[in-house]
């Protein structure tokens, strides 16, 4: 009688597993039919592109308009290594963004044609 139920279950979970692969596939299918497919990856490609402003890369450093760009690698130092000791990965790489953010305003200004 077990071994019979245990071929029962088998034979049952390799039913479920044919099932969902094939309903998976005709979710595909009509998803690429109606286009959601196709907007989720625009959405997500035009997240992804999305430029960090001067004002939120100043507000995440903590830093003004004034400030030097020693104070800002001081600030991002600080934030930085905060962060990858105890912090969380999503907030270092915003700080690293600033960063880059404001480095293409004040490198040019700073350090002349000099690269």
């Amino acid at each position: 009688a077990a071994k019979i139920l245990a071929n029962l279950i088998i034979m049952g979970s390799g039913i479920m597993a044919r099932a969902v692969v094939q309903a998976y596939r005709q979710a595909l299918a009509n998803a690429s039919k109606s286009g959601v497919a196709q907007e989720t990856i625009q959405n997500a490609t035009r997240r992804a592109s999305k430029v960090m402003t001067e004002q939120e890369a100043r507000q995440i450093l903590g830093v003004t308009e004034k400030s030097t760009w020693e104070e800002i690698v001081q600030k991002y130092d600080n934030l930085f290594e905060r962060n990858a000791k105890n912090g969380s990965f999503y907030l270092q790489s915003k700080v690293h963004r600033a960063k880059e953010c404001l480095e293409s305003l004040h490198q040019p200004k700073d350090q002349g044609t000099a690269t």
